[in-house]
């Protein structure tokens, strides 16, 4: 019998506001520990702990092993693009603001929704979401004119901020693996851990073969970057999507977590001390309502629906 959905209230408000911060402070927390741990080696560490915790949870679980056979290769596909996506991000942080990142990877469910469009007739594109494509296209436009005019556009930021759109990318192309094979029927531990695994595997190769070992300093703040992204974010923070997953609706879910790049922006500044120039901040606007009308869609029309169900006053 299939479990019904509750939809939104006070407890996934208080949960997920969690879950934004949370998820919202990754690229703060690479940044903060750049000088100290190079951002490469940061997600390879946190993917190779994450997935050994994961790994751990699934010798305790049953029910996965039959699905090895297959899912392997969608999963080994998959954790090759999560890898992109964290190579980008970590390639990306050492050129543009953690503000920018957050912005610039939350585009991920445009393009996830664009591959979807051209794979599954289930999931075709509305009119309102292409709105809302059109939306994200504008803001990126707009984000990447940095300093107020194009003519005063700094070339390292701007390279910063399109690996960010390749991490995005490389994010939707993930989603569109898993949507598209038989991995979305999967136990979710058991994809999560295909993502990490490969990854750790990848992104440490990567690491050894760039990053000088002897300008490590295993630092307050780098132990507690990498414990936060390897066991927090990448392990418990999952781990409570997909229990929420299980007794919310999505689309309720995906309205919260747009969230997350407003904690990313407000950490940024916050913490790092970041600019805001006000190109970022309209284009930035633009790229969360693009984000929100393209993955909030269905939500967004029966709300409308309710709304003109109900008596008006005369």
């Amino acid at each position: 019998m299939t479990a019904v959905r509750k939809g939104a209230d006070f407890f996934l408000f208080q949960l997920m506001l969690l879950l934004c911060a949370i998820w919202g402070s990754q690229q703060v927390a690479i940044k903060l520990a750049a000088d100290d741990i190079a951002p490469m080696m940061q997600v390879a560490l946190r993917s190779g702990i994450a997935a050994l915790l994961v790994g751990m949870l699934l010798l305790w679980q049953r029910g996965w092993r039959e699905w090895l056979s297959s899912t392997w290769l969608a999963g080994v596909l998959a954790g090759v693009l999560f890898a992109l996506e964290f190579f980008f991000i970590a390639l990306g942080l050492r050129h543009t603001t953690a503000s920018h990142m957050a912005v610039f990877l939350y585009t991920a469910p445009i393009f996830s929704a664009l591959g979807l469009h051209l794979l599954l007739p289930s999931e075709r594109l509305r009119r309102l979401q292409w709105l809302g494509i059109a939306l994200c296209f504008c803001g990126v436009v707009m984000a990447f004119g940095v300093g107020g005019s194009w003519a005063q556009i700094d070339a390292g930021i701007l390279l910063g901020d399109a690996l960010g759109l390749c991490a995005g990318m490389a994010w939707g192309a993930t989603t569109v693996v898993v949507r598209g094979s038989r991995l979305s029927e999967a136990p979710a531990g058991l994809t999560l851990f295909y993502q990490l695994a490969v990854a750790f595997v990848l992104l440490l190769g990567y690491a050894l073969a760039v990053v000088d070992l002897d300008q490590l300093r295993w630092t307050p703040i780098a132990i507690a970057s990498i414990v936060l992204q390897g066991v927090v974010v990448s392990f418990f923070t999952y781990l409570a999507w997909f229990w929420l997953l299980r007794r919310y609706l999505a689309s309720n879910m995906a309205v919260f977590s747009f969230m997350t790049p407003l904690f990313g922006v407000t950490f940024g500044v916050l913490v790092l001390d970041e600019p805001l120039t006000l190109n970022f901040v309209i284009g930035a606007v633009l790229v969360l309502s693009g984000i929100t009308l393209v993955s909030s869609e269905a939500w967004l029309r029966r709300r409308l629906a309710d709304w003109r169900s109900v008596p008006q006053q005369p």
